[in-house]
């Protein structure tokens, strides 16, 4: 591979020499530093450092968080394809062995680096974290630190998701059938499909009690009530989203069947119901509380009853999904490996049936996320702000790119109650 050379030692050379025991090899992406300087390959994205605050950015935070929050506040940019950029530097950097980058990692092995930033004048103390990371107090999963959580991430305004979402509102991966030929199909008949495949699993027909935990924007609940006829509640504690559907439930005349209620999943105590689904909520109660949400989703469905539950799993370390998902997107968030998810559920009470995996589905459905952020760029901007727009690029672009290198994953997990009489004819696909 070609690469930039120069005969005088530039800054950008400088800070790509610097750089390589830290990174143990040369830089894997082009560097452009706001000098105007340039060091790294010819090909492919280059990163570039708009101020010297990404270099101190970088310096106190060398890993995932310092990155992400010097690219949020535009003082470091990506020239190229952001996913691409993602890509190569991940390939390279665990082919070397780097796997965690820290300030003493970088302070015993980069000394180079540590005396051109006293140079340049960087080194002072850490800058303040971006506006748009997360802040919480309180105790972990308490009541109010959950609903805090919760509104950092979907009461961003619904006005922000309607430009992301497909008319269904679906926050979640979709299915586009076991033929992958279909891949190609609309969003939003893909979520249809998955909303229809969620009701069948659990049995629905017309009168059936259903409870939505974790309901969203209300895309399962207003399907279950209009295509089914189920009698459905849902529960969230996100604000927005009530607002939303509320107006949805009295827009489609569905008052009769449709409650939407602003309730922590705790506190459901009025079953029984003929089932309950929750679509990608679990991972947001946190390991210690995954007890208590199972035993709620299975005292709340009648004996025979059936429980769907849809989650993200990962693979490895950070089970909240890294630095950058943790700070900006979902504090507090907890993943597991799917099996022990199977076993948290096993262990509360309700029998498995089936384990559905879906992950390629996920890749698809990100992928179509951002093509539509991407074609409503201007207007998201013009609604969040640069920064928040930021966010939700790198966001949707490293998800993306999780689902498809099976670091994450997802799966519906189709679990019954004990006792009483199952489903006639239980559908698990």
């Amino acid at each position: 591979m070609s690469t930039v050379s120069t005969s005088s030692p530039d800054l950008a050379l400088r800070i790509a020499d610097a750089l390589v025991p830290l990174l143990r090899g040369p830089l894997p992406v082009g560097l452009r530093v706001w000098d105007g300087s340039r060091a790294g390959p010819v090909e492919g994205p280059v990163l570039v450092l708009r101020s010297p605050r990404a270099l101190q950015r970088l310096l106190w935070s060398p890993g995932e968080l310092g990155a992400a929050q010097a690219y949020v506040t535009g003082e470091l940019d990506i020239e190229g394809d952001v996913g691409e950029a993602l890509d190569v530097a991940r390939a390279a950097l665990w082919a070397r062995g780097v796997t965690g980058l820290d300030v003493g990692a970088l302070t015993r092995t980069a000394p180079k680096l540590v005396s051109l930033a006293r140079e340049l004048g960087v080194l002072g103390r850490p800058l303040p974290a971006p506006a748009s990371q997360a802040r919480l107090r309180g105790r972990l999963h308490s009541l109010g630190r959950d609903r805090s959580a919760i509104s950092h991430h979907y009461d961003l305004s619904n006005a922000f998701y309607e430009l992301l979402l497909d008319p269904h509102m679906a926050y979640s991966s979709a299915w586009f059938g076991d033929d992958p030929s279909v891949a190609g199909q609309s969003l939003e008949s893909a979520q249809a499909a998955k909303l229809d495949l969620v009701c069948r699993k659990v049995g629905l027909r017309e009168g059936s009690r259903f409870l939505d935990v974790g309901c969203g924007w209300g895309s399962l609940s207003l399907y279950a009530a209009e295509h089914f006829g189920a009698r459905v509640t849902g529960v969230t504690i996100a604000a927005e989203q009530k607002k939303f559907i509320d107006q949805r439930v009295r827009e489609r005349g569905l008052e009769d069947l449709v409650e939407i209620r602003l309730q922590d999943y705790r506190d459901v105590d009025d079953g029984p119901y003929d089932a309950a689904a929750s679509l990608e909520m679990g991972e947001h109660v946190g390991q210690g509380n995954y007890p208590t949400y199972v035993s709620v989703l299975r005292e709340a469905v009648r004996p025979g009853g059936a429980v769907l539950i849809q989650q993200m799993s990962r693979r490895g370390r950070h089970p909240g999904g890294g630095p950058f998902i943790e700070s900006f997107i979902a504090p507090d968030m907890h993943m597991r490996p799917v099996g022990e998810t199977v076993e948290l559920i096993e262990a509360g009470g309700l029998e498995v049936r089936d384990v559905h995996a879906m992950r390629e589905h996920y890749v698809w459905t990100v992928d179509a996320w951002l093509d539509t952020f991407e074609k409503n760029w201007e207007a998201v901007v013009d609604l969040v702000g640069e920064e928040v727009a930021r966010v939700w690029r790198l966001y949707l672009v490293g998800g993306g790119q999780a689902f498809r290198d099976g670091r994450m994953g997802v799966d519906q997990i189709l679990a019954r109650r004990p006792g009483g009489p199952a489903l006639a004819h239980e559908t698990v696909r």
